[in-house]
């Protein structure tokens, strides 16, 4: 028994490894693309280009449930962007609270019955449409309710430029966010089918009229820990997949689309979470199917800023949804996809990678910790295997967020205070203390509510812009 428990624990420790040093390599792609990003940004002229006629119009969607202590300050930010030509659509998805009416009394929006556009996506009864010419391209969609895939497809229908992008309600955009997005689309409008942008917490920093205009590291616990994890995710990561065209997932809080690909692959799926991991999947395996070259890009110095969960429970129901959003996408597409020459990178790379190393990883994780746990108890000379296993499991994650944490100050330096710098470096040590393991027990559990056919969106709470006041959604 003892050498069962000894060698499943070892196949687990190698494991870890596996995981971190594929993670390390794509980190190291990520250098290499962090330097061309910067010298297009130094060179870029975003002021002049966001009043050029050249830039493609964009029709903003903003899913909104249960938004009213943050949807005005959301749409003051997208109001305020410097951008030519866009439009945007909040979509109230059937909320119980007041989104609708704060929004409408805020901009003083008139009710108009809905008319007989033609439907590209179906999706749920759409009730009347909020508009005030004074307001000329702010556009308020009441629906019935549908879940958010359903709310981006109702806003597509009614959108009327060829590029759409999806902001969460809860989210706030820098003022050339958008401009920047729209740059990487035209270097080459025919491929980048779609644009992933930053997203970054904004707990912590002081916001004005949907504007972020003092960067601070979080006071909590729970959001600091993500902040550095976000980090560690979009610059570590994503940079670097989207340098080998393997990105698998453009997050619902910020990305820019083409249209006519979107409404191609059926629209957003609905019925589960997941929906932005989705629909860059089906975005893959369209383009690829049919042979046509394409690109998923991903954008940095756009940037998104979204609260975080500030308590265990509200932070739980979220990796849970993660959770079970992944494991359905992996049986819908991935396991179509899975080491599949003709599907590239996507095919032999990333889908691989997310099932083994993602998907199955809570249960190589959890057993291959209670293997060695169970040795050692058997043996108690063996406690050295399991304080190795530990040193270099931390040491290795330290490794790639101390990564992570070099982009930024290289490329990015949004917290320039030296505290700032060994703060996020303290705590990206401490995740391994307990956060990651919660992380991954959160993760088990989303998808034994998978398989139990729990596919609700979970709670989220949401916390006004201008006040510490809560309220569940």
């Amino acid at each position: 028994m003892r050498e069962i428990l000894f060698g499943y624990g070892i196949f687990a420790m190698y494991y870890v490894i596996a995981i971190n040093t594929i993670y390390l390599t794509i980190i190291l792609f990520s250098f290499n693309k962090v330097s061309s990003i910067l010298k297009g940004t130094l060179y870029s002229k975003y002021q002049s280009l966001s009043g050029s006629k050249n830039v493609p119009p964009i029709s903003v969607l903003v899913p909104a449930y249960n938004e009213e202590l943050t949807v005005i300050e959301n749409v003051r930010s997208l109001l305020a962007l410097h951008y030519p030509k866009y439009e945007v659509i909040v979509v109230n998805d059937g909320s119980s609270d007041k989104t609708v009416e704060v929004i409408t009394e805020e901009f003083n929006l008139k009710y108009f019955a809905p008319s007989s556009v033609e439907k590209k996506i179906e999706t749920a009864e759409v009730r009347g449409i909020y508009y005030n010419p004074n307001y000329p391209n702010l556009y308020v969609v009441d629906k019935e309710n549908g879940g958010k895939a359903d709310s981006l497809n109702a806003g597509i229908n009614l959108s009327n430029y060829p590029l759409i992008a999806s902001i969460d309600a809860d989210s706030l955009l820098e003022k050339d966010a958008l401009i920047r997005m729209a740059r990487k689309y035209m270097e080459n409008p025919e491929q980048n089918v779609a644009i992933g942008g930053n997203v970054r917490i904004a707990n912590g920093c002081k916001i004005e009229n949907g504007v972020v205009k003092d960067v601070n590291l979080p006071k909590k616990l729970l959001p600091m820990l993500q902040t550095v994890e976000y980090m560690k995710a979009f610059l570590g990561g994503r940079i670097g997949w989207s340098k080998v065209n393997g990105l698998i997932i453009v997050s619902g809080a910020f990305g820019v689309f083409r249209k006519d690909y979107v409404v191609e692959v059926g629209g957003y799926r609905g019925g589960y979470p997941g929906e932005d991991m989705n629909i860059i999947i089906k975005l893959h395996r369209h383009m690829l199917e049919n042979k046509l070259p394409y690109k998923v890009e991903f954008v940095p110095d756009a940037v998104c800023w979204t609260q975080a969960p500030d308590s265990f429970k509200i932070l739980g129901s979220q990796r849970k949804r993660w959770g079970r959003g992944n494991l359905k996408n992996m049986i819908d597409e991935g396991r179509h996809m899975f080491l599949r020459p003709k599907y590239k990178i996507m095919g032999l790379l990333t889908i691989p990678y997310n099932i083994i190393f993602e998907t199955l990883s809570p249960y190589f994780r959890i057993t291959g910790l209670l293997a060695l746990i169970g040795y050692t108890m058997m043996d108690m000379t063996g406690w050295k295997i399991l304080l190795a296993f530990s040193l270099v499991n931390i040491a290795y994650g330290t490794l790639l967020g101390l990564g992570s944490l070099l982009i930024e100050e290289i490329a990015f330096q949004r917290f320039p205070k030296v505290r700032d710098f060994f703060k996020m470096l303290g705590y990206t040590v401490l995740m391994f203390f307990g956060y990651r393991q919660l992380g991954i027990l959160w993760r088990f559990l989303g998808q034994i509510d998978y398989f139990r056919k729990n596919n609700t969106w979970g709670t989220m709470t949401r916390t006004s812009w201008n006040s510490e006041d809560n309220k569940s959604a």
